[in-house]
C-alpha cells in the first residue's frame, strides 16, 4: 500500500478546505496525471528519493494503475489522494475478491491538519462497489499511524506477521521478478464481517503492489 505520511499529529484546522473528488482512471486527462504526478514526487519525495521515482514526467501511479481514486483539492491544487483497484488475491489456499487501497498521500504543507481522514471518504465507495473487503499492506513502521488512522475508528483491522508476495511492475534482468513482503496487513469489512477473511500467513497478490 504505497502511502506517504508525516508522524505529526492530527488536528482537525485544515478539512473544511478542501473539496473531494471521485474520479475514475478514464476520466482523467493528461493534465491531470501530471498533476497528480507532481503531487506524488513532492508527497513521497520527503521518504527517500527511489520512492519519488515512479512519478517521473507525468505517472501518477507506482505499481499497479488504480481504477478510481478519491482527490482532495484545495486552493492549491491536489492536497490528499487514497487510489482504489479491485482484484482477486490469495489468501493461503482461498481466491478472495478485494478492492486494494493504495497511493495514499498527502500534501507536505498540510501534514497534522487531519487530512489523514480522507480514508473514510473512500469507504462509502468501497460499498457501493459491492466488495467483500477492502485490503492493503503497509510497512511495520507506519502501524501506529494506520493504528490511528483506520482501526481505532472500527473502519478497519490491523493483521500481524503475514507476507504478502507481489509481482515487479516491470522485469529486470537482474532481478526476480516477483518479492516476499513482511507486511502489516490492513483489511476493511464491507460486504462481509471481518470473521469471514480467510486465515493463512501468506498472501499472493498476483500481480504489483497498487
Amino acid at each position: 500500500m504505497n502511502i506517504a505520511v508525516s508522524p505529526t499529529a492530527e488536528g482537525s484546522s485544515g478539512r473544511a478546505q478542501v473539496q473531494w473528488s471521485l474520479r475514475w482512471e478514464s476520466e482523467l486527462q493528461l493534465a491531470d496525471h501530471a498533476e497528480l504526478a507532481e503531487f506524488f514526487r513532492k508527497s513521497y519525495g520527503p521518504t527517500g528519493a527511489f520512492n519519488a521515482q515512479p512519478f517521473e514526467r507525468s505517472r501518477s501511479w507506482a505499481g499497479a494503475r488504480p481504477e478510481l481514486r478519491v482527490i482532495g483539492y484545495d486552493a492549491r491544487g491536489v492536497a490528499a489522494h487514497i487510489g482504489l483497484l479491485r482484484r482477486f488475491i490469495k489468501v493461503g489456499e482461498v481466491d478472495l475478491p478485494v478492492a486494494e487501497l493504495g497511493l495514499y498521500a498527502v500534501r507536505p504543507d498540510l501534514e497534522g491538519h487531519g487530512i489523514g481522514h480522507a480514508m473514510r471518504v473512500m469507504y462509502p465507495a468501497l460499498q457501493e462497489l459491492g466488495v467483500p473487503f477492502g485490503f492493503g499492506a503497509v510497512r511495520s513502521a507506519l502501524e501506529k499511524h494506520l493504528t490511528r488512522l483506520v482501526e481505532r475508528q472500527g473502519l478497519a483491522t490491523l493483521m500481524r506477521g503475514i507476507r504478502v508476495r507481489s509481482t515487479l511492475p516491470d522485469v529486470y534482468p537482474n532481478l526476480s521478478p516477483t518479492r516476499i513482503e513482511d507486511v502489516i496487513v490492513v483489511v476493511f469489512p464491507v460486504g462481509r464481517s471481518i470473521s469471514e477473511w480467510p486465515a493463512g500467513t501468506v498472501i499472493d497478490r498476483n500481480g504489483p503492489e497498487l
